[in-house]
């Protein structure tokens, strides 16, 4: 069985085609700057070296047809090889808890939800239209970011606001990074030689956006992000949690229009804002070159993660593990050593040769006799979107 994954954001489009026997990826690339005078198209065959070209894509669907036509050429039978198509969806309300096969219904759910996520879901939407206009003979799937983190119980989603703004307008919590948590979750259970109904887990995906998730049992029952992505952790350019009459003052004082604090709180601060870089990589330069900014910047992102693993632990009870993943919670040794810190009392340490050592595609971190391991875990949300994908298709034809 092959499935073909497609990320559509506003100006670019993701995608990976695998080979579901073997859960392997075949050709994984991206198109970006879709509706530019130039755009580029990076893809890579199997585990062969990167090519590049640049071509014009006027739309998503020339995007698409640029894909489907490298896929032609790299499938023996073309086309007719692809058993279903699934969708990454970054927001799918309260109306999705699993991956949905696509129909006029689900497409209308998805616009509803585009007022939660306008930035996200118009584009994601509009990868979906054009790709069922042109493979309309394939199964197409939509898996949804925050479908996984719809297990939270009312009083983790609930904010403490009147009731009506819930019922009536949907503000909640939501969380995000769902198909990463539920990857990674399932990843380690395998690791560790245990169930995931009786494994539980803090799982910690760390990139340029970053969430934390408490998960019971493979349950999702708490995450640090919320209504939006801009919730929860420090990241590279969003601030995470903060009081919420900063706003009121900035308005006042400075005099700030909304969209201009909006910008602020999600393009501006972070670790941006604190020292001016979003890389981590420039930031530990900086650090390491004697820049005050950028060791702050450091002390702040481990120091937040650090209360999230208190307050997840507390939540659950009894942690199996704690799992680092994401671009940054994969690569960066010195962040995962600060984070676990003075955790011995939870049973959490990390050994240094070891969180010095490559992780691919898992590994443990923490000395053997920790009551709580310590994973670094590859996650895989393009293989997640595909094997959601393809238990979808099982679902349907029973």
């Amino acid at each position: 069985m092959k499935i073909l994954v497609l990320n559509a954001g506003s100006s670019s489009l993701k995608y990976s085609l695998f080979d579901m026997a073997e859960r392997t990826a075949l050709l994984s690339g991206l198109i970006e700057r879709i509706g530019e005078a130039e755009s580029s198209h990076r893809y890579r065959l199997g585990a062969s070296a990167a090519q590049q070209q640049a071509l014009t894509c006027r739309d998503h669907g020339q995007a698409l047809q640029t894909l489907f036509s490298l896929l032609r050429a790299t499938l023996p039978s073309g086309l007719s090889e692809l058993a279903a198509v699934g969708h990454r969806v970054v927001h799918g309300g309260e109306f999705f808890h699993e991956p949905a096969l696509i129909d006029r219904r689900v497409i209308a759910h998805i616009e509803a939800a585009i007022p939660l996520a306008p930035l996200h879901n118009p584009a994601n939407l509009s990868g979906i239209e054009q790709a069922l206009h042109l493979l309309a003979e394939v199964p197409h799937v939509a898996v949804f970011d925050t479908a996984f983190h719809q297990t939270l119980p009312d009083y983790a989603f609930r904010y403490p606001l009147p009731s009506q703004l819930y019922s009536e307008h949907g503000v909640r919590r939501y969380g995000f990074h769902g198909t990463s948590h539920a990857y990674v979750a399932k990843r380690a259970a395998d690791y560790l030689g245990k169930p995931l109904a009786a494994t539980n887990l803090i799982t910690l995906h760390l990139g340029n956006g970053a969430s934390v998730a408490a998960i019971a049992g493979g349950i999702s029952i708490d995450t640090s992000m919320g209504m939006t992505p801009l919730e929860g952790l420090m990241m590279g350019s969003r601030c995470g949690d903060i009081d919420p009459a900063i706003a009121f003052y900035l308005a006042r004082t400075l005099g700030m229009e909304l969209d201009a604090i909006d910008k602020l709180y999600n393009k501006a601060s972070g670790c941006l804002g604190v020292c001016g870089e979003n890389d981590m990589r420039a930031i530990h330069a900086k650090a390491e070159s004697g820049d005050d900014s950028a060791k702050l910047a450091l002390a702040m992102y481990a120091y937040r993660i650090k209360k999230y693993i208190g307050a997840y632990y507390a939540v659950l009870g009894r942690v199996d593990a704690l799992v680092f993943t994401g671009g940054i919670g994969e690569n960066d040794a010195w962040l995962r050593q600060t984070c676990c810190e003075g955790l011995t009392a939870f049973g959490i340490a990390v050994d240094p040769a070891a969180n010095a050592a490559p992780a691919k595609p898992a590994a443990a971190i923490s000395p053997a006799a920790s009551p709580v391991a310590v994973l670094v875990v590859n996650t895989d949300e393009e293989l997640e979107i595909a094997l959601q994908t393809a238990e979808c298709l099982v679902k349907r034809s029973n």
